[in-house]
Formats: C-alpha cells, structure tokens, sequence
C-alpha cells in the first residue's frame, strides 16, 4: 500500500473499509456543490470506494486515491486522487476533497503538492493538471497555491443535471514543477 507522508496528515491508498469515512463528507450538499455527483446515498459512497479498490488492480494502473489521513486524530478527512489521463503523452490529473471541518487548515494544497509530487516523481509524468468550476474560487486558489498556471476556461465541458457547467483549467509542467518545489 502506498503511504505519502504530509506534515499533518498521510495519504494512503484508500481501502473498502474507509467507505463510511468517505460518506461522511460526500453526503454534504457544501462539499458536492461545484462536483458532478452527490450530495452521496450510502450505497453510492460504498459503490465508490469499491470501484477505486477496484481500480487498484488493473494494470497498467492509471488512478490512484488516496485517503487524507489527519495524524493526531488519525479520522479519515478527504481524499486526493491522480489520475493518468494519457500513458503515451504522461500527463495526469488531480482532484482532491476536504470534509469541511477541516477546511482552511490548508489540507487541500498540501494534498494537491503531494499529488504533484507524487506524478512527477513517482510515475514520471510530464503534465499535470486540475480544473475547478470558476464558481469555485478557494478550489482555483490551491491550484494557483501549488504552482499551477491557468491556461484558460473550458467552455461547458462537464453536465451536472440538467444544466452545462465551464472548468478553470490549470497546469504545471515537470520542469515548471522542480524550480517551483526548489523555491518552495
């Protein structure tokens, strides 16, 4: 299982029985607001964490999520997730989610750092990127935090019930990525 250590938290890969923990920030209106899913059922949350432990065994694998494990109350708070979203062009994709208890500690743009990290070091990627609903400014805010730049908007690219939404697109580049973790 692969463990990221934080200086608050850990990520680890996220198992069956972390479902509940799960439900217990995606079942919230606030935290799927800007998101294509939710608020989560039990059986939705339970039927989304299977998939991911599922996940975890294809090969080539190309999605990993990990659980934002809080260290001195050890409670599951959020997750982070990198997706490769091109093998033959290396680029990925993060996203990250925060129980909102714990929101403005800065847990968010520590776990998309780590995420970044983790692709350009661990899986060799070339690019990474993340999007945001523009609606979404404490979201677009950790992208800028991490050091990725906003390349534009793209125009109603995700449908969330019957009404079509934009994204924030954001980037950082290997090279772009070592200066930045240098000087960070």
């Amino acid at each position: 299982m692969k463990k990221i250590m934080g200086s608050t938290f850990i990520l680890r890969e996220l198992t069956l029985e972390d479902w509940g923990e799960v439900h217990s920030y995606a079942s919230l209106e606030e935290v799927s607001r800007y998101q294509s899913w939710g608020p989560n059922t039990e059986s939705q949350s339970l039927e989304f964490v299977q998939a991911i432990v599922d996940e975890a065994e294809r090969r080539p694998r190309t999605r990993y999520v990990f659980a934002v494990v809080h260290l001195e109350q050890n409670k599951l708070v959020g997750s982070g997730e990198i997706n490769i979203r091109s093998i033959h062009h290396k680029q990925g994709e993060i996203s990250y989610i925060i129980h909102p208890d714990y929101w403005g500690r800065g847990l968010a743009s520590e776990t998309a750092r780590l995420l970044i990290h983790f692709g350009f070091h661990s899986l060799e990627l070339h690019r990474i990127f993340g999007t945001c609903d523009p609606k979404n400014k404490a979201s677009a805010r950790v992208l800028e935090k991490v050091g990725m730049l906003k390349e534009g908007q793209l125009r109603q690219n995700i449908r969330i019930e019957h009404a079509w939404r934009d994204s924030l697109l954001f980037s950082v580049l290997a090279h772009e990525w070592k200066v930045f973790s240098e000087r960070s």
